[in-house]
């Protein structure tokens, strides 16, 4: 169970203060917070977080998994020999776990690659899956191309003979992705990459199609410490690099504009007495870009700091947010009003806790909330849900523990723990309520995806029909009132609801493709009759909220309805309800 406490600019001294009200807080109201922690034997965590096209949340990181294996007696020279013939099941893997509306995780799935490995990015393809990046313990980068149930579809493990580091992994507009990281240079004249000998590490892009092939891979840098950090591409198809140079005890922060193809275009130096961390950047609705820093104060407290610029090196904002204790973002995101979330972390002598904060169009702070347990917590990403709430993703640490759990949490508009809605069963459970005398009678049947399947044979259609008859009016105009009056209390939740027209499979002596056409159009009609029906007795008020969120369609004979194996035709010939939730 975790507490919250918001901490505004006059009382952000009074933290420690909060922790007996932070008690009270777990008591009355901790377990509605939408709060997803998963647990695993060894330190697990998450490192970044995506909707999925049904409004689930995604999230990617990595768990750890240990076992001695005692029944080989060979004799390993190298360790990451070794540590390849133990890693299938055990050790660092990448892992992938998706939770629902009612925070239940409802899949999750580790990789089973033969080296240790770490994800650090995901980002979803058209077709709901996911690309994720991230790299081998032994210094391989890795990306996985995984279909929308988390099959994978392809493995590319590549990078070069020495010691390379993922930090993000970027969607393109061509489908493809831009992976961004580091790599040691190597001194071997026979590898003509480094001929040239950039330095230590430098910045290391590749670029790979959709499809998975390598389209271009080149490194950047100075001869200090050069590290990628993170990528965006902007609306004309070039990317803007942020990475780091390390020398003495400076380290500056870079910006680089490439094109398409890995070309420098400029170059753009941040140099200060003081460290600054770069940890996040982003292309706004306006087409420019926002940078996440941290920069180091007096007593090396993390204090952090927005830059505004555009394509051509213009800085707009340059601000620090000035907090009493050492704070840090590690990403950030734009709402559609301009405004934009952040997540990170915040830290005192005590512990670290979690760290959201809103900011307006110039980048100010709005609010910020603090979350966590008096241990160490964290957000490591966010993202912005369809319905302008948001998800944030990373680690907690139990009381009097040191192993870091996986945590998901969902996020009220304004920074606030969203509680926790358990949809579908609670949902399922008042509609049941609601039409007991209905399910009875045998005339409905609900189930709990919240789908109303009209199944009394007066409720069905003669072959061919798609007229309602008087029973079937009689019926849909109480049905119609309960229903409306359901949508009405819950309609906060609820998204759309579905109007469904079903027949069966025969059409006289036709072809097949005409016999599918001709019972797809009775479908439709069968589902507007219905539709319109109910529609025309609500009042204009209630219409206005319908329009919101009806929907209509027709599936032909895809979903008949079988006895024994065998079609019956007339409860096939139907209409059936379906409530999709936000």
């Amino acid at each position: 169970m975790l507490w919250s406490v918001q901490i505004d600019t006059q009382s952000r001294y009074m933290k420690k203060y909060f922790t007996i009200l932070s008690l009270i807080v777990l008591a009355l109201h901790g377990s509605n917070d939408f709060s997803v922690i998963v647990k695993r034997p060894f330190n697990a965590a998450l490192l970044d977080v995506t909707e999925d096209y049904d409004r689930s949340i995604s999230a990617v990181g990595f768990v750890k998994q240990y076992k001695r294996d005692n029944s080989s007696h060979r004799t390993y020279t190298n360790p990451f020999d070794y540590l390849a013939s133990v890693s299938k099941d055990n050790g660092t893997q990448t892992h992938i776990i998706k939770i629902d509306n009612s925070a239940k995780v409802i899949f999750e799935k580790s990789t089973a690659l033969a080296r240790f490995n770490e994800a650090v990015a995901v980002v979803k393809t058209p077709q709901n899956g996911y690309f994720i990046g991230g790299y081998t313990l032994e210094g391989s980068l890795i990306i996985l191309k995984l279909n929308a149930n988390g099959s994978t579809i392809f493995t590319r493990t590549f990078g070069t003979k020495n010691y390379d580091r993922m930090n993000n992994l970027i969607l393109l507009s061509d489908g493809g992705v831009l992976a961004v990281g580091s790599s040691i240079t190597s001194r071997a004249t026979s590898d003509a990459m480094f001929e040239t000998g950039l330095g230590m590490n430098d910045i290391y892009l590749t670029r790979f199609s959709k499809d998975g092939h390598k389209v271009w891979s080149k490194k950047y840098g100075t001869r200090y410490d050069d590290r990628g950090i993170d990528a965006v591409e902007a609306s004309d198809g070039s990317i803007v690099v942020v990475s780091t140079t390390s020398y003495d005890k400076h380290r500056d922060v870079s910006l680089m504009r490439i094109t398409e193809n890995g070309n420098k275009v400029w170059l753009k130096h941040f140099k200060t007495e003081r460290i600054i961390v770069p940890h996040k950047m982003i292309r706004t609705r306006d087409n420019n870009f926002v940078l996440v820093l941290s920069e180091h104060e007096a007593l090396q407290k993390e204090q952090i700091r927005l830059i505004k610029f555009d394509l051509y090196k213009n800085v707009f904002i340059d601000k620090k947010i000035h907090t009493t204790y050492a704070s840090a973002l590690n990403d950030i995101k734009e709402f559609s009003d301009g405004e934009f979330i952040g997540v990170g972390y915040v830290k005192d002598t005590y512990n670290t806790d979690a760290l959201v904060m809103i900011l307006d169009s110039n980048l100010a702070m709005l609010s910020q909330e603090h979350y966590g347990d008096e241990n160490y917590d964290l957000f490591n990403a966010v993202s912005i849900l369809h319905n302008s709430q948001a998800a944030a993703v990373g680690v907690h640490t139990d009381n009097n523990s040191q192993e870091t759990n996986m945590w998901i949490t969902k996020l009220n508009r304004d920074g606030t723990m969203a509680p926790k809605y358990s949809d579908a069963l609670s949902l399922y459970e008042q509609l049941s309520k609601l039409f007991a005398q209905e399910i009875k009678e045998g005339a409905v049947v609900i189930k709990e995806d919240l789908s109303i399947a009209l199944q009394a044979p007066y409720l069905c259609f003669d072959a061919g029909a798609y007229k309602l008859t008087q029973k079937q009016k009689k019926f849909l105009k109480t049905f119609g009132v309960k229903l409306m009056g359901f949508i009405k209390q819950h309609q906060e939740h609820i998204a759309t609801l579905e109007v469904n027209g079903h027949t069966s499979s025969e059409w006289g002596m036709s072809s097949f493709s005409q016999r599918y056409l001709s019972n797809a159009k009775l479908s439709l009609n069968r589902a507007y009759t219905t539709l319109s029906y109910i529609f025309s007795l609500q009042s204009k008020s209630d219409q206005i909220l319908l329009t919101k969120i009806l929907r209509g369609s027709g599936y032909s004979y895809a979903h008949t309805i079988p006895i024994g194996g065998v079609e019956d035709k007339k409860r096939s010939r139907r209409v059936d309800f379906k409530l999709i939730l936000k």
